[in-house]
């Protein structure tokens, strides 16, 4: 099996249900595309008048907290220190 084919039950594990939307969190969508996360939201800062004005959103405080809590994630998990802002989720696109 290709090292570049991801199986799709890999991908939907990772779309969540935030504010009404199926998203992917950065980590989630700079994993798959085998990027770091900093160079992701970097990329698509650069870029962003190429993408639908809700493409993107930064999770609130209290969001953070909560999905934090749902799906057990360590305060470290990106590296020493833990994340230093909060997650971007990105929409599904239509």
């Amino acid at each position: 099996m290709s090292k570049d084919i991801v199986p799709s039950e890999h991908i939907e594990s990772k779309i969540l249900l935030i504010r009404s939307q199926k998203v992917m969190l950065d980590s989630d969508l700079a994993f798959l595309y085998r990027v770091g996360t900093k160079v992701l939201i970097q990329a698509v800062m650069r870029n962003i008048d190429r993408f639908p004005s809700d493409f993107i959103f930064q999770l609130s405080q209290e969001e953070f907290e909560l999905l934090r809590s749902q799906i057990v994630t360590s305060k470290t998990s990106e590296g020493r220190g833990g994340r230093r802002y909060l997650p971007y989720a990105f929409t599904e696109q239509d």
